[in-house]
């Protein structure tokens, strides 16, 4: 039972930590993007 219930903890904090990785990836992409976007207008 132990067993079974780390698994199913270890595949939510997988799942946790990719939604983290994809948000930042966005966030570092959106940033260069409206970065570019400035020095393009200014």
């Amino acid at each position: 039972m132990k067993n079974k219930e780390k698994d199913k903890y270890r595949d939510k904090n997988q799942i946790f930590v990719k939604i983290m990785a994809a948000v930042l990836a966005i966030l570092m992409v959106a940033g260069t993007g409206v970065t570019l976007v400035y020095a393009l207008v200014g």
